[in-house]
């Protein structure tokens, strides 16, 4: 079978680092071992992240329960790229558990068979729980009906607000998108410099946060029949809305480039009553030694558009098994111990969101997260839908696609046309796609 070629991550990534971690052997039997009574080795790659830093540090206990040494190499998103592009592509048997992004390259993987097959495994035990993972993230970790990773780390879209802002103007917090609309107008005419709402702007990078907007409207980028939908009625409005909101009630004179640390900082700085964004940030916008309006920053639910709220609930990581792996019985033990109910809780508590029902309903779990965010994030959870982009193998091209008519309406144009024509494109796109 033809392999199609990688893609290369975009974004800032620290240095590339190595590290094998090992420990003497415990007491057991590798099932692996070439010996049959030393430990196995096992090849876990992982993405520099916090997720990472906490398992990182609790390996050893791994190590001494399981018989198994791991050479753990931990690398920046585009280092992972590269080796992935190479190791992968050449079917090498020297990775055996790993961390990858699901949204972005997890379908190129599933699709060229890079990646194990799950689906008995995360049946086989009731304690660890297939069934307490979130709904939306699994979705995105299964392809044709095969479990292909586990996810590690999720997130999802919410609205920030400025609480001393709504209470001056008499305003509830919105639940509905109309009623964001008028707040963030009210807001804004009350308060000449101010912004009554922003967002993301720039073409590529909008697309994720636009996403909640399109299924709250009842659309989606791809319709069930697999064909391009962003055209629908649905999706015409959705586009009109949001960049209607930001052309509108949005800052003056604002870019069409802007991504999150653009957009926040406006929020931060104390510039625009509304914000919706990703919860995983939502520390930018509650340390003071960040931001300037720490004190009064609240969180609430996606407002509802006429299909409900349906924001986006990712995974933004997961784990996987190298199908050429010649070990996968410990990477399936390891993939359960870093995913486990307890590790999870350990990993949440210290601020990386987690996929874990059980987790989320834990008092503990939310212990160290705003009241109002971990209110939201649960509302969240429940409608999310498990994609933010088009679940595509270019996935790149797509959102240059699909995120035009977002600048178009951003910048006055006729959004109608926009979208017919970017339908057309990512038509052509879905074809070729393969």
């Amino acid at each position: 079978m033809k392999r199609a070629p990688l893609l290369r991550s975009v974004g800032i990534t620290a240095a590339a680092v190595t590290l094998a971690v090992g420990t003497l052997a415990g007491c057991g039997t590798g099932s692996d071992s070439a010996a049959g009574n030393g430990p196995s080795t096992l090849r876990v790659t992982l993405a520099n992240h916090v997720w990472t830093d906490q398992i990182k540090a609790a390996i050893p206990e791994f190590e001494k329960a399981n018989n198994v040494k791991i050479e753990l190499t931990q690398l920046g998103e585009d280092q992972l790229s590269d080796q992935y592009n190479v190791k992968l592509n050449a079917g090498t048997d020297e990775i055996d558990v790993m961390m990858y992004r699901p949204l972005q390259e997890g379908k190129l993987f599933a699709k060229n068979g890079y990646l194990a097959d799950l689906s008995d495994k995360v049946k086989s035990d009731a304690d660890w729980n297939w069934s307490d993972f979130q709904d939306g993230p699994v979705s995105s970790t299964t392809y044709e009906d095969k479990v292909v990773g586990v996810p590690t780390i999720t997130e999802r879209e919410v609205l920030y607000y400025r609480k001393d802002l709504l209470a001056q103007a008499g305003i509830e917090v919105p639940k509905t998108m109309d009623e964001l609309k008028a707040a963030a107008t009210k807001i804004k005419d009350a308060n000449p410099g101010m912004a009554g709402f922003v967002a993301r702007t720039g073409k590529s990078t909008a697309v994720t946060q636009f996403s909640s907007f399109l299924y709250s409207f009842g659309g989606d980028f791809i319709d069930k029949s697999g064909k391009s939908a962003v055209n629908s009625d649905a999706a015409k409005k959705a586009y009109a809305f949001y960049g209607g909101l930001i052309k509108d009630q949005g800052p003056a004179n604002v870019s069409t480039d802007m991504s999150w640390p653009e957009a926040m900082a406006i929020f931060t700085q104390g510039n625009a009553a509304f914000y919706t964004e990703a919860d995983s940030l939502y520390k930018n916008a509650t340390d003071p030694a960040k931001s300037k309006v720490s004190d009064t920053v609240g969180f609430a639910p996606l407002p509802a558009g006429p299909a409900g709220s349906k924001p986006y609930n990712v995974p933004s990581w997961a784990l996987g098994i190298n199908a050429a792996s010649k070990n996968q019985d410990n990477a399936w033990k390891f993939i359960q111990w870093a995913t486990s109910k307890d590790m999870t809780l350990k990993i949440q508590q210290a601020g990386v969101p987690g996929p874990r029902n059980s987790v989320w309903n834990d008092p503990a779990g939310i212990s160290t997260y705003p009241k109002d965010l971990a209110s939201a994030i649960a509302v969240s959870a429940k409608n999310g839908v498990g994609h933010d982009r088009p679940l595509v193998i270019s996935v790149a091209k797509a959102r240059e696609i699909v995120g035009e008519p977002i600048v178009t309406a951003i910048t006055g144009g006729n959004t109608s046309e926009a979208a017919d024509s970017a339908n057309t494109a990512f038509q052509k796109f879905l074809d070729s796609d393969k």
